[in-house]
């Protein structure tokens, strides 16, 4: 682990103090708990960014796969 130093308010400080008692763990567990839910939150914003830039990206040839798509699988697949 890497040590560092954070400036809290005192309201957050206080706040983690008793949370940190209620729960039985560390202030640094909470804080680092808080950390790993920013990085999860920001890894699914990144996700649905790259996921919202493909939207309109490619156009439809003009087939009616999207439509009959079952149809396709059954001819493809079935004897």
């Amino acid at each position: 682990m890497i040590r560092t130093q954070i400036q809290l308010s005192e309201e957050q400080a206080h706040g983690l103090k008793r949370l940190a008692a209620q729960r039985g763990v560390s202030m640094a567990e909470l804080i680092r708990e808080g950390a790993e839910r920013v990085l999860a939150d920001n890894a699914v914003d990144e996700r649905w960014q790259r996921a919202s830039e493909m939207v309109g990206k490619y156009r439809d040839s003009g087939s009616d796969v999207a439509a009959n798509h079952d149809r396709y699988l059954e001819e493809a697949y079935l004897p």
